[in-house]
């Protein structure tokens, strides 16, 4: 099921899949004439469009949560490598919201203490921020 839906998740997002769709779409349209536009007419594109629908949300959403875990490993494995991170933070993914959001502040306060240790006297640069060329 899953090599399945990985197909289908591949196919959907291709090209093809678009002009497939556009063409269906046109087809439907052209066809409104020799339907008199009946209800059944707009039925037909209506449950279609619905179904198709119904089904891309769970094909975004597998391929969303595979992409989320493929990059929390690519970052975990980038936190575990550099010896000066902090590698408690490896799995806050399961956190909670009001957990994430004191190690948001954290961070925040952080680099705010960062940045204003960076700054030399009245919050200039200590690195060499000589744009204009001039001497003063």
């Amino acid at each position: 099921m899953t090599v399945f839906a990985n197909k289908a998740a591949y196919f959907t997002g291709s090209a093809t899949a678009f002009i497939i769709a556009s063409v269906l779409v046109i087809i439907w349209a052209a066809t409104g004439p020799l339907f008199n536009f009946s209800e059944v007419w707009q039925m037909v594109i209506n449950t279609g469009t619905t179904i198709i629908t119904f089904l891309m949300v769970f094909l975004i959403q597998k391929a969303q949560n595979k992409d989320s875990k493929a990059l929390q490993i690519k970052l975990n494995e980038l936190i575990t490598a550099h010896d000066k991170a902090n590698n408690r933070i490896v799995d806050i993914e399961d956190l909670t919201e009001e957990e994430l959001d004191k190690l948001h502040e954290l961070y925040e306060k952080k680099g705010r203490s960062t940045q204003n240790r960076n700054e030399g006297p009245a919050g200039s640069s200590s690195t060499n921020n000589s744009d204009s060329g001039q001497n003063k």
